[in-house]
């Protein structure tokens, strides 16, 4: 039986949820944000020890001024409002991505919050936010200054000292990675569901593991 270690995740579908709905795509991102406390709960039920979510692409500043004002917002208003609950509950909210480019009040709570919690084990929660793998991967290189190593390589990467991740699960029915750690999944088991993310539940995610869990992983060999 497969252990798991690491599952990740791309939230699509918040934007379509919210105008399926009826009720505008900001609608739909603040659904998206009770998904993801739910399965961060249900990921803690099922003693997976890391988690990450795509929160923020490098490409999503292409999107309209309101939404990403939206979506900024309500990071911050979370974490300002919950950031005891999520000590209370030992959660260790990791941040990956640029957030030094991000607006000082917002990189000032998300720094804040990885502080507060940074003593807590009982599950890691990766949020990618501004993140795009091409950049990481770049910036993994500049910080070389001898011979690079695959050693050296990924030690300078965002999630430095985590195992890749075992799972990779995709909502919202495209089949791609959007520039979602390219480098950690090069061996990662990838499921793509046709649920926009509001929808997804831990029925569905605890379906994903039993299928992940009967896998053969043979990483190259037979």
């Amino acid at each position: 039986m497969n252990k798991l270690n690491h599952v990740a995740f791309i939230m699509d579908g918040n934007g379509r949820w919210g105008r399926k709905k009826g009720k505008g795509r900001n609608f739909g991102h603040l659904k998206g944000v009770e998904t993801v406390k739910k399965i961060v709960k249900s990921s803690i039920s099922l003693k997976i020890p890391i988690i990450t979510f795509y929160v923020f692409s490098s490409e999503n500043w292409k999107r309209p001024k309101k939404e990403k004002f939206f979506l900024f917002r309500l990071i911050k208003n979370y974490f300002t409002r919950e950031i005891q609950n999520i000590i209370k509950q030992d959660i260790k909210i990791n941040i990956i991505g640029e957030i030094d480019n991000l607006l000082p009040d917002i990189k000032s709570v998300l720094k804040k919050t990885s502080v507060l919690t940074n003593k807590n084990k009982k599950i890691i929660v990766n949020l990618a936010v501004n993140y795009g793998s091409k950049t990481e991967i770049l910036n993994a290189f500049k910080k070389i200054k001898k011979r690079i190593t695959l050693k050296k390589f990924e030690k300078n990467l965002y999630t430095k000292n985590m195992p890749n991740p075992d799972i990779l699960i995709r909502t919202g029915g495209h089949q791609r990675l959007s520039n979602f750690m390219l480098w950690q999944l090069a061996y990662t088991e990838l499921f793509f569901l046709n649920k926009l993310w509001p929808d997804f539940n831990s029925s569905d995610l605890i379906k994903v593991i039993n299928k992940y869990k009967k896998t053969k992983r043979n990483f190259g060999a037979i």
